[in-house]
């Protein structure tokens, strides 16, 4: 399963250089996945790619024996003698599986007296109000691991009642007996005073265990996130950590290596203790971030990405520029840290075919995953799978999957195809055209959710492609969305490994302040000297760890905002914050209120003017930007794409079987037309180009799609 480019220089030619220089940096971004773990290397201008089988019983196996693979492909096969030329970043979903699998450690959460109970309470929200079934998810915590010590800090930081080294002692003893991996402590009004946390947290690390407080994961008001984000952190602490062991263990691996956060940077996975839940969406970040970089080079700067991997689809509306939210719910838990608003569904290549007890056919969110995979495989999968729906229409070429490394098995698909068909009572093409038209319509429905749902038109957007089995449904989803333009960049399959080269160092800091807004006067002047200080504090904390990470602090883009809101309002709106240390007081405040009214009405379409506005949380983004793989251009060559033909096969569209050309996406060059019905592989994705439609590629060897 091996891919690269031919290199400017070959290995003996490195080796033989006679400044007696050393082999290059060998930039690597890692993407571990639920089918595939995928590895993109960059050395000087070259890109080598590879895609491995992922290890879901230990996704470190196969992030080691990939990047091994990789490098000894390319250079020296004996990885392990040149690791710290290594400068990899890696993004996982190891996190995320331990949320929503409900994999994670085993916890108990330390918090005030008689708020044990904050996690099983919630909001008393009721998603789907009128069912009467439903179940709600079991909190992290159960009841016999929450315990409540006698403590209280008031609202305004004061203590009112310090912690009693008597219950510290029990509780201590208590916890020794339960034999946990972790705990949690959160107590009321940490944020604004952290002392009796850190009190707790100092005692209880003589038990050995990881403690995670909620005055470090997240030092902002409403207890319910807080306590939720905390607890969450505590659960997958000891899971990535035993993850990161496994890969500084390895001496094919280098000790010293990047982790991928979900608000689209990285840190240092030496640094990872309190940021373990900010790396819950990694892998798809890393994706939005190829892609923006990708569609922005290209010209296109207001895009829909569309994520299709093998288990799931992330899907995220970029209006120029990358959006990012704090509001996320995993698995019907609330986490709330900042990360890429990304909507995720359960439809990918490898997503089951059912018929339920009505006889209807549902496809997924259930996954056959890496093992035992897509029937196709040939491995032991016995259920129908979108791929193999595809497959089974002559859409994915089966000699040809991961560039012909890996053959797929056609006569075993067509035989369980035709069993599913019977059990659906329909014929074998009906059933197969209908698996993917369920999942089409699935992925539809995650993509209004972040554009329509919120009042974009996605007429106004390009989609862009990647994933592994996304060119197998992006024209499809664009008609039927109403979207003009796809673009699926080379190497598609890889693109969210890809993205993570382009990540930079971001570390994000909050502080909930609760400050209303006076339009003018004292109230202005004492406001903005408050707001002054209090970004000081966060700016003096950023400039301590980023300066761990590397970074001094004329090296630091920083970014300020405001979380805003009506007085009595429960939701709040981020506005960006201008430099304010030599404003008059009163138009920085003017400035601001004025800049929430206009953001309110494009979001819920009204704003009023005349309600006094309050600031809720303050939030800096501090930036150590790293060098980034430049995007290069080609020259157009001719329209014609015959070098690149490879075969005419029989492809069904519609239930009509049409004579299709077959392309190989290395051998195009820009400038080539295709017109449909056409099929382009490459080593990590197959793209349909449909009957109606036709495909050019730019001069950045992206393959642009678009109606006839």
């Amino acid at each position: 399963m091996f891919n690269y480019q031919r290199s400017k220089e070959t290995e003996s030619e490195r080796s033989e250089r006679p400044d007696g220089s050393r082999d290059p940096l060998k930039n690597i971004g890692v993407d571990t996945g639920g089918t595939f773990t995928d590895i993109v290397m960059r050395i000087d201008g070259d890109l080598f790619t590879h895609k491995v089988l992922s290890t879901p019983q230990n996704p470190a196996l196969a992030v080691v024996q990939g990047v091994s693979e990789i490098v000894g492909g390319v250079c020296n096969p004996d990885v392990s003698a040149d690791t710290e030329r290594l400068d990899i970043v890696h993004g996982s979903t190891v996190a995320t599986n331990a949320l929503l699998e409900r994999r994670g450690a085993r916890i108990a959460l330390v918090t005030t007296k008689d708020f044990e109970d904050i996690l099983e309470i919630g909001r008393q929200a009721r998603p789907n109000l009128y069912d009467f079934f439903v179940e709600r998810p079991a909190p992290l915590v159960p009841a016999d691991r929450r315990f409540g010590i006698s403590e209280r800090t008031l609202h305004t930081g004061e203590i009112q009642a310090e912690i009693e080294p008597s219950d510290l002692e029990a509780l201590a003893s208590e916890l020794a007996t339960l034999e946990l991996d972790a705990i949690a402590v959160c107590f009321l009004f940490a944020y604004v005073n952290p002392q009796n946390e850190q009190i707790v947290a100092k005692h209880l690390t003589r038990l050995g265990i990881s403690v995670s407080c909620s005055h470090e994961v997240l030092p902002e008001y409403r207890e319910y996130a807080r306590f939720s984000t905390t607890v969450a952190n505590a659960y997958i602490h000891p899971t990535l950590e035993r993850h990161l062991s496994t890969l500084t263990d390895s001496a094919q691996f280098p000790t010293a290596f990047r982790l991928m956060l979900s608000n689209g940077g990285c840190i240092s996975a030496e640094n990872f203790e309190s940021a373990g839940i900010r790396t819950v969406l990694s892998g798809p970040a890393g994706g939005v971030i190829g892609a923006y970089q990708v569609a922005k080079t290209a010209g296109y700067d207001q895009i829909i990405t569309f994520d299709m991997g093998g288990t799931s689809t992330d899907v995220s509306l970029c209006n120029s520029g990358i959006s990012v939210t704090t509001e996320s719910t995993i698995s019907g838990l609330p986490i709330k840290v900042p990360l890429i608003d990304i909507h995720t569904v359960g439809a990918g290549g490898g997503s089951v075919a059912t018929v339920d007890a009505g006889g209807a056919l549902r496809v997924g969110p259930e996954s056959a995953g890496a093992d035992p995979g897509p029937i196709c495989y040939g491995n032991d999968g016995e259920e129908v799978t979108v791929t193999d729906a595809n497959l089974y229409l002559g859409r994915i070429a089966a000699t040809q999957f991961l560039g012909g490394a890996m053959s797929l098995d056609t006569d075993k698909t067509r035989t369980h195809i035709e069993e599913f068909a019977q059990r659906l009572g329909i014929p074998p093409l009906q059933a197969a055209d209908g698996i993917l038209k369920v999942a089409n319509a699935t992925m539809e429905r995650a993509i209004k959710v972040i554009s329509v749902e919120r009042g974009f038109d996605t007429r106004d957007f390009t989609l862009v492609s990647f994933g592994g089995a996304g060119g197998l449904h992006a024209a499809f989803m664009a008609e039927n969305l109403g979207i003009k333009t796809v673009l699926i960049p080379p190497n598609g399959g890889l693109l969210s490994a890809y993205g993570m080269l382009f990540a930079d160092v971001v570390k994000d800091y909050s502080q909930t302040v609760l400050w209303q807004f006076e339009k003018s006067g004292e109230g202005s002047e004492n406001l903005v000297k408050a707001l002054n200080d209090g970004f000081g504090t966060l700016l003096s904390r950023a400039e301590d760890e980023m300066e761990i990470e590397g970074f001094a602090p004329h090296q630091l883009k920083i970014d300020r905002s405001l979380d805003m809101r009506y007085e009595g309002q429960s939701y709040e709106l981020n506005i960006p914050c201008f430099t304010i240390e030599h404003a008059p007081s009163n138009e920085i405040a003017e400035t601001l209120v004025a800049k929430f009214h206009a953001a309110h009405e494009l979001r819920f379409g009204y704003a009023r003017t005349d309600a006094p506005v309050e600031v809720v949380n303050l939030r800096l983004t501090a930036t150590g930007e790293t060098d980034k793989p430049p995007i290069q251009s080609v020259p157009l060559a001719d329209t014609d794409a015959s070098q690149a033909f490879t075969v005419q096969n029989f492809v069904i569209f519609e239930g009509e079987v049409l004579p299709t050309d077959f392309y190989r996406r290395e051998a195009l060059r820009p400038g080539n037309r295709i017109a449909g019905p056409a099929v382009v592989t490459e080593f990590s994705a197959t793209t349909v180009i449909p009957p109606n439609f036709s495909a050019v590629v730019d001069t950045y060897q992206n393959l642009i799609l678009a109606k006839k």
